[in-house]
């Protein structure tokens, strides 16, 4: 997801989607960790970085409102 993307979302939509991604990566270290092999382990490291990229605009947009 592109982050004109995420900024597009709205605040309630976007922990939504957090939390969804946050419960999918964790589906997959329980995988891992039992030995279980992972469809595409490189993406869990894509949904770390997305998950990130989301919690960093979710910051700035609380900021933002923080100010105003």
């Amino acid at each position: 997801m592109k982050t004109s993307e995420i900024r597009e979302l709205a605040a309630d939509e976007l922990a939504r989607r957090i939390a969804a991604m946050k419960a999918e990566v964790q589906g997959m270290r329980r995988k891992l960790s039992s030995g279980a092999e992972v469809e595409k382990p490189a993406r869990m490291r894509v949904m770390r970085r997305e998950i990130a990229r989301m919690l960093t605009i979710q910051a700035q947009k609380a900021r933002a409102e923080a100010e105003k």
